[in-house]
């Protein structure tokens, strides 16, 4: 698996099937997956999904000793208690880049690998950023909704918007998602900041020591940070109070990192300019207020959502699992196997 500089995605090579040695029903589905990669799974693996109804416990009495892999997404994920469930089990393999839905510590104390699929959607949810902050700071979406309601021969032109290009942006989070958007942002002359837990070696952008600090300094504030527990409302009140009424806020990350209440608050009363969003807190659940807001843009969680990157999303799946089947090893992962530790619970 590659991500080059040019942005182009390039999907791993799997391991063809003939050559893993696995025992039917040794690899279990958590959640629902993408429909050829379910199907993959099911074909090859002889994989079925978790119930998630009355059948529940009935399967694990059945067929939790022959589980050893788990497939997931990071919309579903892995915790605690499933994993005491399954006994045997030494992997859990993420179809996407997100795992904060898995109970990672646990997974660490069990000796349980964890792996997800990085680079390979990057550009995407990158691409989905640049046009998240285009469309919100420029209104095209609500724009769109007037003309075809018929509105601009009655009411003449809309307000007018904000520019893009020459704006503050402060990104929180500059691993490889904030990265290819801060480069993104660099063609369209945007003076960038950012906030990590420390500072990126060699970054060109200036570092910001806190996420209130970052947005008080910027146009608009680009949420790319990993979720979790660590990143539970790292986008508080006081955060978004700094932004200010003339800041916009744009999430590609996950719904968690924000606090959606203080944000929808904020944006009633006018004390934020507009917000462009692909994650909420209880996908998919939007709050209600959000809905009627023209200077918010909202998205149903698609930043990844294209034909060449969920194919590259599917296949490092898969060399994923087949990897850890045939060796007992992860070829992205989070967490590492350790059998020693999963032998000695």
């Amino acid at each position: 698996m590659t991500s080059s500089s040019a942005g182009t995605t390039t999907a791993p090579e799997t391991v063809a099937p003939e050559t893993l040695s696995l025992e039917r029903g040794s690899v279990l589905r958590v959640g629902p997956l993408k429909p050829s990669l379910e199907e993959r799974l099911a074909d090859t693996y002889g994989a079925e999904r978790l119930p998630d109804d009355e059948t529940r416990a009935s399967f694990l009495d059945r067929s939790a000793d022959a589980v050893t892999a788990v497939v997931t997404s990071g919309r579903t994920g892995v915790d605690a208690d499933l994993m005491a469930a399954l006994p045997n089990l030494g992997a859990i393999v993420h179809f996407g880049v997100g795992y904060d839905t898995t109970d990672i510590a646990r997974a660490r104390e069990l000796g349980i690998g964890v792996s997800n699929t990085p680079d390979v959607l990057t550009d995407c949810v990158a691409d989905t950023a640049v046009g998240l902050l285009l469309d919100t700071m420029r209104g095209f979406s609500a724009a769109d909704r007037f003309v075809r309601a018929g509105r601009w021969p009655l009411e003449g032109n809309v307000p007018l918007t904000r520019k893009v290009s020459g704006t503050d942006v402060g990104i929180l989070g500059l691993g490889r998602i904030g990265s290819a958007i801060a480069h993104r942002l660099d063609a369209f002359g945007c003076l960038i900041a950012y906030h990590n837990r420390s500072p990126v070696a060699e970054a060109p952008y200036r570092y910001a020591a806190s996420p209130a600090e970052l947005a008080a300094q910027a146009d608009v504030l680009i949420v790319a940070a990993a979720g979790g527990a660590n990143t539970h409302h790292l986008v508080d009140r006081n955060v978004l109070e700094a932004l200010g009424p003339d800041g916009f806020l744009i999430n590609v990350a996950r719904g968690s990192v924000v606090d959606e209440s203080a944000l929808v608050d904020l944006l009633q009363h006018g004390r934020l300019a507009g917000a462009g969003l692909d994650v909420f807190a209880h996908e998919p659940e939007v709050p209600e207020a959000l809905l009627s807001m023209d200077n918010v843009v909202l998205l149903p969680h698609l930043a990844s959502g294209t034909v060449e990157t969920r194919a590259a999303m599917e296949e490092l799946t898969l060399a994923n699992l087949e990897s850890f089947l045939r060796t007992g090893d992860l070829s992205t992962p989070v967490v590492a196997p350790n059998p020693a530790l999963r032998k000695a619970v």
